[in-house]
């Protein structure tokens, strides 16, 4: 009875031993078989781009293990977008500078880490791409000396990265760029120059003109630097830094300076390239208003300047060498109203940013007046003014996460793609075949 005891376990064993491994080999076929269909082959010689080490490491490095995919907006419908994979050269290397993620033109950093998250918006497929992602950061170098985006790589990166992804991909060629997006995240945008006059006469690089540009850079009149399809996008600002700030102090909380600014107000503005800076707005702030009890006006750097702004009524957000600045979105984040002083300005997301119902506009000419403008609306619809400001959607559609979230600036970008998808050449060739 013993020995046949064992020799019926040893059968039962040896089936068990069998039965997995055809239960291993099964599933083993089975996704060999899913993946030969679901995607398309990619010619080898594409893959030295795709499969190089960098890759790897920009994945490792962008996509979290967030185990919460954010579904697929119905707004979007079936919107795909394919991210390139370029080598770390040309955006993984560069943030080894440390304020490259974190510094006002870090919105190119922001908005490709957004994407790799993005899953269900997100394709591995180009063939079922409607827009490609050229991740490429040209803003992470800046100039110890003066702030600015030290920017004169930017083309010669940038011709080399549409090199690379024309030779060894179809997709920029059968379009010749047009359903590709770039990021110029920096004063002049697409013509990727700091300074007005020197952006104007360099011009949009030929091999960019026919795609689209999401950039900070925005006005409402003709302008050289914006004479291509864009999207205008905000400043950036650390999300965390303003969720930090609102824990210390509310939004609705005492807010005991009334004008706020701090920044650089040149008292002699003509700097060394013999150009004005700000258009000497800035400087004639100062002149006309320090001293004056109202306005609470600081020059020097302050690391906690956002604890001043979120105690601050109105705070100015007047031109620098460009028209925009990340005053705006701090403003609007910490609840003080931004009083925009910038002629000609086109401001990001205003379909949905109700900008005339949270801000004020004050032209350059009148900066005379400021004092008495800002005494006029403070006793007359400033509380109006300050409820639509608070509207926590607001603030939200100005701010880019890591993780996308419904109405957030990377939602707001895909937003203004969608609007933009007669530039596909998916959906172009699928109505053509119909």
């Amino acid at each position: 009875m013993r020995i046949l005891h064992k020799g019926r376990q040893s059968e039962k064993t040896l089936f068990f031993k069998y039965y997995k491994w055809l239960l291993w080999f099964s599933f083993t076929l089975y996704f060999l078989t899913s993946f030969f269909i679901t995607n398309k082959p990619i010619p080898l010689s594409k893959t030295r781009v795709s499969a190089s080490k960098s890759s790897v490491a920009s994945r490792v490095l962008f996509e979290s293990a967030n185990k919460t995919k954010p579904k697929n907006p119905a707004s979007f419908k079936d919107l795909k977008i394919y991210i390139y994979e370029l080598p770390s050269e040309y955006n993984e290397d560069w943030l080894s500078n440390e304020r490259c993620r974190n510094h006002l033109f870090a919105s190119e950093v922001a908005i490709h880490r957004a994407l790799m998250n993005t899953y269900d918006l997100r394709t591995f497929d180009p063939y079922e791409a409607d827009f490609f992602f050229v991740p490429v950061y040209v803003s992470c170098n800046f100039s110890t000396v003066n702030g600015f985006p030290a920017i004169g790589h930017a083309r010669s990166l940038l011709s080399s990265a549409v090199q690379l992804i024309s030779s060894n991909y179809p997709f920029w060629n059968r379009s010749q760029g047009s359903d590709h997006i770039f990021v110029a995240s920096h004063d002049y945008g697409a013509c990727f120059h700091a300074m007005e006059d020197r952006a104007i006469n360099d011009g949009i690089p030929e091999l960019l003109k026919r795609s689209i540009i999401l950039q900070t850079f925005g006005v409402d009149y003709k302008h050289p630097c914006q004479d291509v399809e864009n999207v205008v996008v905000p400043p950036y600002i650390p999300p965390e830094s303003v969720r930090k700030t609102l824990e210390k102090s509310p939004l609705i909380g005492n807010r005991d300076i009334m004008v706020f600014f701090r920044g650089k107000m040149e008292v002699h503005p003509k700097n060394v390239s013999g150009k004005f800076y700000s258009k000497k707005v800035r400087t004639e702030i100062w002149r006309r208003y320090n001293g004056d009890r109202r306005f609470y006006l600081q020059r020097n750097r302050y690391a906690g300047y956002q604890s001043e702004i979120v105690r601050s009524v109105f705070c100015l957000c007047p031109l620098g060498w460009a028209p925009w600045s990340p005053r705006l979105v701090e403003s609007v984040a910490l609840g003080c109203v931004p009083v925009i002083i910038a002629d000609g300005i086109r401001l990001p997301f205003s379909s949905v940013v109700r900008w005339p119902e949270i801000s004020l506009r004050v032209a350059e000419r009148d900066v005379g007046k400021l004092g008495r403008i800002l005494d006029d609306v403070a006793r007359t619809n400033l509380s109006t003014i300050q409820r639509n400001l608070w509207d926590p959607s607001v603030s939200k559609a100005l701010l880019f996460n890591e993780h996308m979230q419904e109405g957030d600036a990377t939602w707001q970008v895909l937003d203004s793609l969608y609007n933009k998808l007669h530039r596909s050449y998916r959906r172009r060739s699928r109505v053509s075949i119909q």
